[in-house]
C-alpha cells in the first residue's frame, strides 16, 4: 500500500526532536508539578533523577520514548535540571551507560502515568472511528490526517507506533472513505443520466473541445451577448437532469472537492478513472455547476445593468455639457423677468406690458421651451429618461431570462416577484394587458415614466423599473434562487424546526425570553407604538429634528446636541464620592473573589487531569489577571514564592487557561459572550477608587432568577457561574489598558 505522501523530513520529525522546543512548549510539556517532583525525589543519584525526568517530559512532548533517552535538546535538559536543582548536566552520561535502568524507568512511567500502547483494542478502535469520520466528512490530505492522528495519540497518552504503521492506517481509512463516497454517488443517477454525463467527455463532431470544457467556461463579458451565453449554458446544465438527485447524505465538503477537481482536470483524465469514480466526479461537477451557472447569470445581469446605468449617466452628462450654454441664456432671461415681477415699484396693471416691452413674447416662450427641454427633475438621477432608449438591448436577453430564471421570494420581495411573474406572463402576448401590471414596486422616481398622463403604463419604463427592483431585492436577499452559492436564501442556514425545538428552552432561558412568540411580539409592539407616538408628539416642537426633501424623497435630518457644562454642585459631588470610595488592589480583589467562590480550584490541566500543584488558585488568579490587564507575566513573577515563579506561571498559562473550561462547566459556550444580554460589560482598567477610573469587577446578582453570576476580568476574560458551574470565556477585541503596571509589580507598596 503506497505511503508516498510522507516526505523524508516528515518521517524524520515523527517521534523525534527536530530542534529545541520553544519557550511555550517548555512551559507546557517540560514543567514538573508537585506529583512529578515527589516521584523524582525518591530516585537515587542525580543522574537517575534527571534521566527519569527527561524520559517523562519526552513522553509528554513526543508521545513516545527515545531509543537514546539522553538525546534531548540542551535547552530542554537545562530547563528540567533547573527545576531539580541540578547544576551539572554532565551526569546524563552515567544514565546512558546503563540501558536497563532507562527501560525500567520507561515501564514505570507507563504504569504510573497510564500510558497505553497503540495496540490497545479500545484506543485503536477509537482512533480508527475518529479517522474514518474525519476522512468521510472532510477532504483533508493524508499528511494532515497523519499529523492530526499523531496529535490525538499524544493528547490521549497513547504511545506512538512506527511511522509506517500509522501512515498505512491513514491511507487505508482514507481509501475506504473514498470508495464509499464514489459508490454512493455513482448509484444516484439513472442509467440514462449516466450516459448523459459520459457524453460530457466526448468532443462533438466539428467541435474542437468537449462539452465538459465548454460548460466549465463561464461568461467573460458584461454584455447582452455574454448574458445570452450564460443563459444557454444554464439551460444545458439543467438538461443533465441531476437537479432531482438527493445528495443530502453526502458531505458537502467532499462534493465541493470533487467538483473543484472536475472543473480543472482534463476530460481524458476523467475518462481513464475507474467507472464509479468517474461517474461520481461528473455527478459532483454537474450538481455544483448548476448552482454556479445560475449565479453566473445573475452576476452577468448585475454587471450588465450597472454598466448600462453608468453609460446612460455618462451620456446624460455629455448632453448637459453640450447644452449648458443654451440653458444659461434661457435661465438668465427668466431670472431678469422674475426680478421685474418681484419689483415693488411696478404696479400690477402695467407689469405685463412692461415685461413684453423689454423682452418679446417669442423670446420668453423660447426660453421656457429651452428650460423644459434641457432641465431634468431630481428624480431623473434614479430613473433617467435616456435609459428608455436602451430598451432594444434589454430585449435581446429578456425573453430567455424570464423563461430561465425562477426566483423565490421572502416576505419583503413578494411585490417584486409579482411584477416579475407579470412580465413573464405577458412576454408571449401580442396585446399585453398592461393595465393589470402590479404597481407596488414603482417608486416616485419611476412613476413619472411608467404611468403616462392618460393612466396607461409604458412597457419600456416598467421593464426597467422591474429589473432595477429585482436586482435590489436580490442584493437584500428578499429574492433568491435555488440552487445557488452567492444568490441563495441565507435563511436556509438557520436551525431546522426539530433542532430549534430541542434548543429553544435553554436558549430562551439564557436570554431571559419567553418561549412563546406571542408575549414577546406584544411587548415589542407596545414599545414600538409608544416610541412612534412619542416621536410624533415631540416632532413639531423639537428644533433638533426636521424633514427635508432631497433626491426626490423626504429625509430626516438630526442636528447635533450642544454640550452641557457640569454645574459646580455636580463636580463637588463627584469629588466627594471619589474621596470616600476605598482604593483596592487588583490582585487582592481577585483573591477575595476566589475566597468567596473558589472558582480557581475548578481549573484542570489540559491533558493530565490529575496534575496538581500547591497553591494552584494563586497561580491561576495571577495568570488570569496578567492576561486580563494585558501586562504579561513579568509584573507578577515572584521568585521567592513557589506559586508565582516564572516557570509555574508559564506552565499554568499553557496548560490550564487556553481552550479549556473549568471542571463542571456545561456545554453552553455562549455564556458571558458579548451580546447575550446577561449583564453589562465591566472591565478592569487600573487600581484606583472603584467607579472612577473604570467599572469595578463584580459578581452580579442572579439574573432574572436563573442563578447566573458573572465576573469581568478586563476585555479578554470573563468568569461566569451558571447553576453552580464556572465558565471561563476569552473575548476578542482590544486589550484592556493598564496605565501603571507598577500597581501589579509591587502590590505591597503602601503608596498604591
Amino acid at each position: 500500500m503506497p505511503i508516498e505522501f510522507l516526505t523524508a523530513d516528515h518521517e524524520q520529525a515523527y517521534g523525534r526532536y527536530v530542534g529545541p522546543p520553544s519557550t511555550q512548549q517548555l512551559s507546557r510539556y517540560f514543567h514538573l508539578d508537585d506529583a512529578d517532583l515527589k516521584l523524582l525525589n525518591v530516585r537515587r543519584g542525580v543522574h537517575n533523577k534527571l534521566g527519569f525526568a527527561l524520559q517523562l517530559t519526552t513522553a509528554r512532548f513526543l508521545g513516545t520514548f527515545l531509543a537514546e533517552p539522553t538525546n534531548v535538546p540542551k535547552n530542554a535538559v537545562a530547563y528540567v535540571a533547573a527545576q531539580l536543582g541540578i547544576r551539572d548536566v554532565g551526569c546524563l552520561a552515567d544514565y546512558a551507560a546503563r540501558p536497563t535502568t532507562a527501560r525500567e524507568h520507561a515501564a514505570e512511567i507507563r504504569r504510573i502515568y497510564l500510558y497505553r500502547d497503540f495496540t490497545d483494542p479500545a484506543e485503536s478502535f477509537r482512533l480508527v472511528r475518529w479517522l474514518y469520520t474525519r476522512a468521510w466528512l472532510s477532504s483533508e490530505q493524508p499528511s494532515v490526517l497523519f499529523d492530526l492522528a499523531t496529535a490525538r495519540l499524544v493528547e490521549r497518552q497513547v504511545l506512538l507506533p512506527g511511522v509506517s504503521i500509522l501512515a498505512r492506517l491513514v491511507v487505508r481509512i482514507r481509501e475506504r472513505a473514498n470508495t464509499r463516497l464514489y459508490r454512493k454517488l455513482a448509484r444516484k443517477p439513472s442509467a440514462e443520466q449516466r450516459d448523459q454525463l459520459k457524453e460530457l467527455l466526448v468532443v462533438p463532431a466539428g467541435a474542437r473541445r468537449s462539452t465538459l470544457d465548454r460548460l466549465r467556461r463561464g461568461p467573460t463579458q458584461p454584455t447582452a451577448v455574454g448574458l445570452l451565453e450564460a443563459l444557454r449554458r444554464l439551460i444545458d446544465v439543467r438538461g443533465l437532469g441531476v437537479a432531482e438527485l438527493n445528495l443530502s447524505d453526502i458531505p458537502a465538503g467532499r462534493l465541493k472537492v470533487l467538483a473543484r477537481y472536475a472543473s480543472t482536470a482534463r476530460a481524458q483524465a476523467i475518462q481513464r478513472m475507474p467507472a464509479e469514480r468517474g461517474i461520481a466526479t461528473l455527478v459532483a461537477f454537474a450538481c455544483a455547476l448548476q448552482a454556479s451557472a445560475q449565479d453566473d447569470v445573475l452576476d452577468a445581469l448585475e454587471m450588465l445593468l450597472t454598466d448600462l446605468m453608468a453609460r446612460v449617466e455618462s451620456q446624460e452628462k455629455r448632453r448637459r455639457l453640450r447644452t449648458i450654454g443654451d440653458m444659461d441664456v434661457a435661465a438668465l432671461l427668466l431670472r431678469d423677468v422674475g426680478l421685474l415681477v418681484l419689483e415693488l415699484a411696478k404696479p400690477d396693471r402695467t407689469l405685463r406690458s412692461e415685461i413684453f416691452r423689454q423682452w418679446p413674447r417669442e423670446r420668453i416662450e423660447h426660453a421656457i421651451a429651452t428650460i423644459g427641454e434641457l432641465a431634468r427633475p431630481p428624480e431623473n438621477q434614479q430613473a433617467p429618461e435616456a435609459l428608455l432608449s436602451r430598451y432594444s438591448s434589454v430585449r435581446q436577453f429578456l425573453p430567455l431570462l424570464l423563461e430561465t430564471i425562477t426566483p423565490h421570494a421572502a416576505d419583503g420581495g413578494r411585490a417584486v416577484l409579482a411584477a416579475w411573474e407579470f412580465l413573464s406572463r405577458i412576454e408571449r402576448m401580442t396585446t399585453p394587458p398592461l393595465h393589470e401590471a402590479p404597481l407596488r414596486i414603482v417608486t416616485p422616481s419611476w412613476r413619472r415614466l411608467v404611468v403616462r398622463t392618460d393612466k396607461s403604463v409604458d412597457r419600456r419604463a416598467y421593464t426597467f423599473c422591474v429589473l432595477q427592483a429585482m436586482l435590489a431585492a436580490f442584493k437584500r436577499r428578499d429574492l433568491y434562487v435555488v440552487p445557488s452559492q452567492r444568490w441563495g436564501d441565507p435563511r436556509a442556514q438557520l436551525l431546522s424546526d426539530e433542532t430549534w425545538q430541542l434548543q429553544r428552552s435553554s436558549v430562551c432561558r439564557t436570554l431571559g425570553r419567553d418561549e412563546l412568540p406571542g408575549p414577546e411580539l406584544a411587548r415589542l409592539k407596545q414599545e414600538l407604538d409608544a416610541a412612534y407616538r412619542q416621536t410624533a408628539d415631540n416632532l413639531p416642537t423639537n428644533e433638533a429634528v426636521h424633514i427635508e426633501r432631497a433626491h426626490g424623497r423626504h429625509e430626516l435630518v438630526l442636528s447635533g446636541l450642544d454640550k452641557l457644562d457640569e454645574p459646580p454642585s455636580l463636580i463637588g459631588l463627584k469629588t466627594l464620592v471619589a474621596q470616600r470610595l476605598p482604593r483596592v488592589e487588583l490582585p487582592e480583589l481577585l483573591l477575595e473573589v476566589q475566597a468567596w467562590t473558589g472558582f480557581a480550584s475548578d481549573f484542570t490541566h489540559i491533558n493530565e487531569h490529575g496534575a496538581r500543584a500547591d497553591d494552584l488558585p494563586i497561580s491561576v488568579c495571577a495568570v488570569l489577571l496578567a492576561e486580563a490587564c494585558n501586562v504579561g507575566l513579568e509584573p507578577l513573577v515572584r521568585p521567592e514564592i513557589p506559586a508565582l515563579t516564572r516557570a509555574r506561571l508559564a506552565w499554568i498559562q499553557q496548560s490550564y487557561i487556553p481552550r479549556r473550561r473549568p471542571r463542571g462547566a456545561s456545554a453552553d459556550e455562549g455564556f458571558g459572550r458579548r451580546g447575550t444580554g446577561l449583564c453589562r460589560r465591566n472591565s478592569l482598567r487600573r487600581s484606583g477608587p472603584l467607579g472612577t477610573r473604570g467599572r469595578e469587577p463584580q459578581i452580579l446578582r442572579p439574573w432574572q432568577g436563573s442563578d447566573v453570576h458573572q465576573l469581568h476580568l478586563g476585555r479578554q476574560h470573563r468568569l461566569l457561574r451558571v447553576r453552580g458551574a464556572w465558565h471561563s470565556t476569552r473575548l476578542d477585541g482590544h486589550p484592556g489598558r493598564l496605565a501603571r503596571a507598577a500597581h501589579l509589580a509591587a502590590p505591597d507598596d503602601p503608596g498604591h
